[in-house]
């Protein structure tokens, strides 16, 4: 994607834009922990689950209560989540030089082994934000069962460029 200036890449929030997406509310912490944790440029989000206002919009798990498509929807809300919850943090999605690790945890039951189809929907929301150029190393874990009865979990680790303007 090109920004009208010319040859420039466009900007994560630009991006934003072009896509129509509206990120929701940055999402709060459910229990006893931080969101979010910068430590120099590297920027840490907990556990970013399907929820809206607070509450969790999928319960369940693939290959029982949810089907495959749902299982993205949920991702892609959590993915929704993370990044309200990166720009809420640092100010800007474009002070994000890359997106470094991406932990897609799904509750699953019995059989089902495609996460890594589910696992894309974050990947592919992420990388049309933020370009091919920043996309991340990524891990995909089935599970009995996560917090609340949420399907999906994600955990996202961010570089970003420090206030000063290096990184």
């Amino acid at each position: 994607m090109v920004s009208p200036k010319g040859s420039q890449p466009a900007s994560a929030e630009r991006r934003l834009q072009d896509l129509g997406i509206v990120l929701p509310n940055a999402p709060h912490p459910l229990g006893a922990y931080v969101e979010a944790v910068q430590s120099g440029s590297l920027f840490f989000l907990s556990g970013m689950l399907p929820v809206k206002d607070g509450k969790l919009q999928f319960v369940g798990r693939r290959g029982k209560e949810l089907d495959e498509s749902a299982g993205r929807d949920a991702l892609r809300t959590a993915t929704l989540n993370a990044l309200s919850a990166a720009k809420a943090h640092v100010g800007s999605l474009d002070r994000v030089t890359r997106v470094v690790s991406v932990k897609v945890y799904l509750a699953t039951d019995g059989d089902f082994y495609n996460q890594p189809i589910v696992a894309d929907a974050a990947s592919e929301l992420l990388r049309d934000v933020f370009g091919e150029d920043k996309m991340s190393v990524r891990s995909v874990l089935g599970v009995t069962a996560l917090p609340l009865g949420a399907p999906v979990m994600l955990e996202v680790t961010f570089e970003v460029e420090n206030k000063e303007g290096g990184s």
